[in-house]
């Protein structure tokens, strides 16, 4: 009975502190809205980095996932480069992937269920009968088993097959965009097209991925690696091998398989490292986080000084505020009101005071965050970890620069205080 008692009081303590705070707030408008700018800055500077770099998280995911499953891949070059002009350096010294290096992987990768070898050529344009398309078109050199480790399903006709590869045949598969674009009246199966002002005929069409990174995942189309190299193949151009292991227990032993067969393929001495670069979805997102631990942290800090400006600031208001409004304290102590109602009431008002500005800036920083997911064409992210740990922590200021005011104000002698003119 006493315990209900007692908690009844407390919360109807709390709400006339609350409104005693807002009404505090609200008569000094202006000092108020200067006095929250600092705590709306920091939690603004948390919440706008947390919620892009949730966005850009979102977007990776969604993009790597462009890999089969149980997949990885081997290119000359990082996929996600950090380093500086000695790292490129490093990294364009190294000799290119080649067909032969790739061919050596497919005959002797025993624990892979498919290998693909692909090259990436410059985009070009797209013109049938019925329709030119801008320049801007991917041309994909590839072999049968990037089908699986690139995780494409043909939705109609079929995919490349070995003999297309070995006799370099005039023919491609559709991404799904560019072949409603090119023949919009019907199915793009057997009819011919011209790609860079060179034919071929229409074999396959996947089925549709969407965008990615505000591009447009399905606008390309696929030849085999071979047709490519012949007809657009530099000397600079380095392949990149997919490699799809058996099953999630044999991948790491399949990665291994495969890095041993192309070191001894590319001469590579024992104990130098690697002269080429093999990565994963998992692999990509790790990287990913752990370039982005710097960023974080760095906001952290940032928004932390600007908090701990803000909190100096409420405290130099509260005892502004104090002064002003001693008579008031005076008052309230002679009609019965307890140290611990005056102590509430100024927490309180630091209190609000921070979480006002707290929630100005989530606001703010959803928004500007999400910026991002508009610029790059992706589902917005709202980071709620960051939200509450932001708003937790503007009270957390409120009580700390809010104490000393407070106390103050509750151990003024009553006497005195309404002396104070």
């Amino acid at each position: 009975m006493m315990k209900a008692r007692g908690s009844t009081l407390f919360l109807a303590e709390a709400r006339e502190s609350f409104a005693m705070a807002m009404n505090a707030l609200a008569a000094h408008k202006l000092r108020s809205a200067l006095t929250l700018l600092g705590v709306l800055i920091g939690v603004f500077s948390i919440i706008v980095v947390m919620t892009a770099m949730r966005v850009l998280k979102r977007n990776i995911e969604t993009e790597m996932s462009q890999l089969g499953s149980h997949t990885f891949a081997i290119q000359k070059w990082p996929a996600v480069q950090f380093g500086g002009p000695k790292d490129w350096e490093k990294y364009w010294r190294r000799k290119n992937i080649s067909l032969a290096h790739g061919q050596q992987v497919v005959q002797k990768a025993t624990l892979a269920g498919a290998v693909g070898l692909e090259g990436n050529f410059w985009g070009g344009q797209v013109e049938t009968r019925f329709q030119k398309t801008a320049p801007d078109v991917r041309m994909l050199g590839e072999t049968p088993g990037s089908f699986p480790a690139r995780n494409w399903t043909v939705a109609e006709g079929r995919g490349l097959m070995e003999t297309d590869v070995e006799n370099a045949r005039d023919v491609c598969v559709l991404g799904a965009t560019l072949a409603k674009t090119v023949f919009p009246f019907g199915s793009a199966v057997g009819e011919r097209l011209k790609l860079n002002g060179i034919n071929y005929t229409v074999v396959g069409v996947l089925e549709p991925k969407g965008a990615s990174l505000g591009g447009e995942q399905d606008n390309f189309a696929i030849v085999p690696i071979t047709t490519a190299l012949d007809r657009f193949g530099r000397w600079w151009a380095s392949l990149t091998i997919l490699v799809q292991a058996r099953d999630a227990a044999s991948f790491e032993d399949c990665m291994e398989e495969v890095r041993g067969i192309l070191r001894v393929a590319r001469k590579v001495p024992p104990g130098a490292e690697d002269d080429f670069e093999l990565f994963s979805n998992d692999s990509l997102i790790e990287q990913f986080n752990t370039f982005t631990i710097a960023v974080r942290i760095g906001v952290v800090v940032v928004s932390s000084i600007a908090l701990l400006a803000a909190g100096i600031g409420i405290m130099n208001i509260m005892l502004v505020s104090v002064t002003e409004r001693t008579r008031e304290i005076g008052i309230r102590r002679a009609i019965g009101a307890k140290k611990r109602n005056i102590m509430t009431q100024f927490i309180m008002e630091a209190v609000v005071l921070c979480e006002v500005g707290g929630v100005i800036g989530v606001v703010l920083g959803i928004l500007g965050g999400n910026a991002t997911a508009v610029f790059f064409k992706v589902p917005p992210a709202i980071p709620f970890d960051w939200i509450v740990l932001g708003l937790v922590i503007c009270s957390i200021v409120g009580i700390v620069f809010g104490t000393y005011p407070a106390y103050k104000a509750a151990n003024l002698d009553p006497i005195e205080s309404l002396r104070y003119e």
